[in-house]
C-alpha cells in the first residue's frame, strides 16, 4: 500500500557552509514518519518556483525528506554566485549537514536538471557517505566542452541568454533585448555591456577560450573513479547536452569507482532541453509514444538505492533510446552499439555542391579525381541558425527539428546529398566528419550537419557540430594555419538514434558558421574576443584519393 504523509514546510532554514556562508534551503517533511531518506535539489533558479515547491511536497506526501536549496549568491542564500565554481564543495558540505539531521536515516540521493545537474555531478566525486544515488538530467560534466567552447567554438547563444540571466541574486529580464543586434556585438568580450550588464565570468570564459587551468577544476570528466554512486542519465536528442549525456553514462558504466557506479543508466528521448513536454520538438511530433514519465522512473531509481526496495531497475538494459523515423522505444546494453557497422560516407561533386540545388553528392563509393568546391565566408552574413541543439530561450533561437532548406539555398552552404534509399536506413550513435580543407587565413571554421531529407524535400537536422581552425590539433594549444595549405579536421557532428525510411535521402552540409549558435570566427588569426573588425574568407573542400573528406555514420543493421 503507498505511503501518504502530511507535509511540513520549513521556510529559509540555514545551512552553513565550511567558509561560514549560510545557504537557504527550503525543507519538505513527512509529518510524524521518523528518520527518512533525502531527496536534495540545488538551484540558482530559486527554490519558490511553483514547479519546485510541487516537487518537494509530492516527495514528501510519499515519504521522503526532500531538501531544495538556493545555490550560493543566489535568492535567499548568502556569498557570490560564480557559475560552477562552489557548486562541489557546497554540495557536499550540504550533503553532510543533511545526513547529521534527526530527520534524516543516512541515505541522500539528488535530481533536478541542466544547471541542477551541475550542482549533482560536481559534488558526486568528493564522496559523501551519505550520498547513495544521483539523477542528473540535461547537463556535461566538461563545461569547456560540453557547454562554453565545444569544437572550440563559443557557443554563443547559451552562453549570453543564460548568462545575462543568472548573473545577478535574483532572475533577470531578458526579454527586451534587440538578440539579433546583440548577437552580433563586437568585440565579443564587451558583449555583455551590450544588454546593459557586468558579467565578470563572461569575461574570464572569453580571456580563456583554450582549456586550460581555469577549466580543469571544473572538468569532471577527470574524476569518474571517484564517483561510487550509479546515475540515472536523462536526456533528449536535441538537447544541447546530447553528447555528453552519453559521455557521462560511459564514464560511470566503464570508469566508475565503485560496481554501484557501474550500473549507471541512461534514457534519451526526441526531446530539447525540456524534456518530456510535448509530443512535439520543433517542427515534428513524434506521437503519444514519445512522452515518458520521467518522474515515476525517478522515483524508482530513489526507490532502490534509497529505500532498498527490489524493484529490479538495476537489472533493465541501461540505454533506453527513442529512434525517430520508426517514433519507438529501443533498449540496448552499450554505447556505441556493439554491432554497429561504421559506415564512411564519402563526399562527391564537380566543383559546384554549393546550396541544394549544385551537384554535391554523398555515397559509399570512395572519390577519384574531382575538382574541390569553394565559397567565400563572410562572417558579417553568417548562415543563420534554424533549430537543433539550442537552449535556453527558444523564442530567442528556436530548438528542435526546423526545414534546414532556407540554409541550404546559401552559396555558402555545401550540400551532399545521397540517392533516395531502397530501404530502411537505422542510424543510431555518435556522428563524425572527416574534411579536408584550406583556407586562405590564419583561422576559420567549419560546421558541419546531418540532415534525413524526406520525398517532399523538407530537410530534417538531426545534429551538427563545429570545429575551430586553431583547435584542430588540440583544445590545450591553439595553432594558427598557413594560408592555403590542407589540413585534416574532424568534427563531432554530435548523436542522433534515426531511421532514415525508404525514399529518403543522407544529407549532409558544410560551412563555416552556424549564428548564433556559435560565434563567429572573424578569420584574422588575432588573440581571441578582441577583434572588432572581420575578416572575409575564401574557403576550398577537397574530395578526392588523396583526401577523401567523408562522415562517419553508425549504421545500425537490420
Amino acid at each position: 500500500m503507498t505511503e501518504s504523509f502530511r507535509v511540513d514546510r520549513h521556510v529559509d532554514t540555514k545551512v552553513p557552509m565550511r567558509d561560514g556562508v549560510q545557504l537557504s534551503a527550503d525543507l519538505f517533511l513527512p509529518r510524524g514518519a521518523g528518520p527518512r531518506p533525502t531527496v536534495l535539489m540545488r538551484t540558482p533558479y530559486s527554490n519558490s518556483l511553483e514547479a519546485t515547491i510541487e516537487k518537494g511536497q509530492r516527495l514528501a506526501d510519499g515519504g521522503y525528506n526532500c531538501v531544495i536549496m538556493d545555490c550560493r549568491g543566489r535568492w535567499d542564500s548568502e556569498g557570490e554566485y560564480v557559475p560552477f565554481l562552489n557548486e562541489g564543495v557546497d554540495g557536499f558540505d550540504t550533503q553532510e549537514w543533511i545526513g547529521q539531521q534527526p530527520w534524516s536515516d543516512g541515505t541522500i540521493g539528488t535530481a533536478g536538471a541542466s544547471y541542477l545537474g551541475t550542482t549533482q555531478w560536481r559534488p558526486a566525486p568528493l564522496g559523501s557517505s551519505y550520498l547513495k544515488c544521483i539523477v542528473p538530467r540535461v547537463i556535461c560534466t566538461d563545461y569547456y566542452s560540453g557547454l562554453l567552447y565545444p569544437g572550440g567554438a563559443l557557443q554563443l547563444n547559451v552562453a549570453m541568454t543564460w548568462g545575462m540571466r543568472t548573473h545577478g541574486r535574483t532572475g533577470q529580464d531578458i526579454e527586451f533585448h534587440n538578440w539579433t543586434q546583440a548577437f552580433r556585438h563586437l568585440p565579443i568580450r564587451d558583449i555583455d555591456q551590450s544588454g546593459g550588464r557586468d558579467l565578470p565570468f563572461w569575461r574570464d570564459w572569453i580571456d580563456h577560450p583554450s582549456y586550460d587551468d581555469y577549466w580543469s577544476p571544473m572538468d569532471d570528466e577527470q574524476r569518474w573513479d571517484q564517483i561510487k554512486v550509479p546515475a540515472l542519465n536523462m536526456g533528449g536528442w536535441f538537447d544541447l547536452y546530447a553528447n555528453q549525456t552519453f559521455t557521462n553514462f560511459n564514464g560511470l558504466r566503464l570508469h566508475g569507482g565503485s560496481e554501484l557506479a557501474r550500473q549507471s543508466q541512461l534514457i534519451i528521448g526526441p526531446w530539447p532541453h525540456a524534456l518530456s513536454m510535448s509530443t512535439r520538438t520543433g517542427d515534428i511530433d513524434f506521437g503519444q509514444q514519445s512522452l515518458y514519465d520521467l518522474e515515476a522512473l525517478e522515483l524508482r531509481w530513489f526507490d532502490r538505492w534509497l529505500r532498498g526496495i527490489d524493484n529490479g531497475i538495476e537489472r533493465e538494459s541501461p540505454l533506453r533510446l527513442f529512434i525517430m523515423g520508426a517514433n519507438r522505444w529501443q533498449d540496448e546494453d552499450e554505447w556505441p552499439l556493439a554491432r554497429t557497422d561504421w559506415q564512411r560516407w564519402f563526399l562527391h561533386s564537380e566543383g559546384q555542391a554549393n546550396s541544394v540545388i549544385g551537384d554535391g553528392r554523398l555515397s559509399l563509393e570512395s572519390p577519384a579525381a574531382e575538382a574541390a568546391d569553394q565559397f567565400v565566408y563572410d562572417p558579417d552574413y553568417p548562415v543563420q541558425t534554424l533549430g537543433g541543439n539550442n537552449c535556453c530561450s527558444p523564442h530567442v533561437v528556436p530548438w528542435g527539428p526546423h526545414d534546414q532548406r532556407p540554409a541550404e539555398m546559401r552559396g555558402d552552404v555545401l550540400c551532399y546529398t545521397s540517392d533516395p534509399l531502397a530501404g530502411d536506413l537505422q542510424v543510431i550513435g555518435p556522428i563524425e566528419v572527416v574534411l579536408f580543407a584550406a583556407t586562405d587565413g590564419l583561422d576559420t571554421d567549419w560546421t558541419a550537419k546531418l540532415v534525413d531529407v524526406f520525398p517532399n524535400g523538407y530537410a530534417m537536422n538531426l545534429c551538427d557540430g563545429i570545429v575551430r581552425a586553431r583547435y584542430r590539433e588540440s583544445r590545450e594549444t591553439p595553432s594558427l594555419l598557413e594560408a592555403g595549405t590542407i589540413y585534416e579536421y574532424r568534427i563531432e557532428v554530435g548523436v542522433t538514434g534515426n531511421v532514415f525510411q525508404v525514399g529518403h535521402r543522407l544529407r549532409l552540409e558544410i560551412s563555416s558558421s552556424n549564428f548564433p549558435r556559435f560565434d563567429r570566427n572573424p578569420n584574422t588569426g588575432n588573440t581571441y574576443g578582441v577583434d572588432a573588425q572581420l575578416r572575409v574568407a575564401h574557403q576550398t573542400v577537397h574530395h578526392s584519393a588523396d583526401h577523401p573528406s567523408h562522415v562517419r555514420i553508425p549504421v545500425i543493421p537490420a
